[in-house]
C-alpha cells in the first residue's frame, strides 16, 4: 500500500534517500526499484526491520531490484547520520505517533540536503477525527496515535524548520469506510463481519489493482483520503 506517489519525486541515478519509521518496508520496496539509487530504510522496531529485510528478499527473487539498499535501527529523534547526507527523505505516517514532533522535524531536516524534498504523509483530520470520536481503544492503543494534524498544523511545523511546501496528495480513500467499520466493532479484531469482508475487497484491491476500484479511489482521495501527503524542498541557507 504505498501512500506517496513517487512519480512526482523525480529521483535521479546517484540519489541517497532515506524512508524513516520505513515499517514493513513498503517505500523501501518501491523506491529501490529506481535505477542506481542507494534507499536506506530506518524504524526503532527490530520486528519491523526484519519484516522489511524479508519483503525485499521476495521482491529481489521476483525481479531483481536496480537500486541499492540498506536497513538501520534508528530513533527518528536522533538520526544516527551526519547532516546534509540524504537527497530525498521520505516520513510516511510517523510524526502521528511522536511526541516531540518538532525535534523530529529539525532531525529530518538536518538529514536532508539543502534544496532537496522532504515527504511527509499523516492522517487526516476528519477520518482520524471520526475514528477518535467511534472508539476509545483506537484513540487509547498502545503505540498509536497520540495527535490529530490540521493540515496547516502541520505546515507550520515544517516551514518553521525550513521546509517550503510545493505539492500536496491524498491517498487511502477507500480505506476511511474500513477504519470507520473496525472502530465501531472493534479496532483490535476482524470478527465482525462487515469489517473481514471489506479487508477481503481492499487485500483484492492491493494485489489486483483492478481498473474500477483504481479509479473510484483516484476520484474519492481528495474529499475521503484517509491520508494527506506533503511534498517539501528544504530550503536553501
Amino acid at each position: 500500500m504505498i501512500t506517496v506517489d513517487l512519480r512526482r519525486l523525480n529521483t535521479a541515478p546517484g540519489d541517497r534517500i532515506l524512508d524513516i519509521g520505513c515499517g514493513n518496508g513498503r517505500h523501501v520496496a518501491a523506491l529501490a526499484r529506481c535505477r542506481n539509487v542507494f534507499v536506506c530504510g530506518a524504524d526503532r522496531c527490530g520486528e519491523d526491520l526484519i519484516g522489511c529485510r524479508d519483503r525485499m528478499a521476495v521482491e529481489n527473487r521476483a525481479a531483481p531490484v536496480a537500486g541499492r539498499w540498506a536497513l538501520a535501527r534508528a530513533d527518528l529523534l536522533n538520526l544516527p547520520f551526519d547532516d546534509h547526507t540524504f537527497d530525498l527523505v521520505l516520513c510516511a505516517e510517523v510524526l502521528e505517533h511522536v511526541r516531540n514532533h518538532r525535534r523530529a522535524a529539525a532531525e529530518l531536516s538536518r538529514v536532508l540536503k539543502p534544496g532537496k524534498s522532504l515527504v511527509v504523509s499523516v492522517p487526516r483530520f476528519f477520518p482520524e477525527r471520526f475514528c477518535w470520536t467511534l472508539s476509545e481503544s483506537y484513540r487509547s492503543a498502545s503505540g498509536g496515535h497520540v495527535r490529530i494534524y490540521r493540515e496547516a498544523e502541520l505546515c507550520r511545523l515544517l516551514a518553521g524548520c525550513g521546509f517550503r511546501l510545493w505539492g500536496r496528495g491524498y491517498a487511502h480513500a477507500l480505506h476511511t469506510p474500513y477504519w470507520w467499520l473496525k472502530c465501531l466493532a472493534d479496532p483490535e479484531s476482524d470478527k465482525f463481519s462487515p469489517v473481514a469482508l471489506y479487508h477481503r475487497l481492499l487485500v483484492w484491491d492491493m494485489m489486483k489493482k483492478p481498473w474500477i476500484t483504481q479509479t473510484l479511489e483516484r476520484l474519492l482521495n481528495p474529499v475521503l483520503g484517509k491520508s494527506v501527503v506533503f511534498y517539501l524542498r528544504k530550503e536553501q541557507t
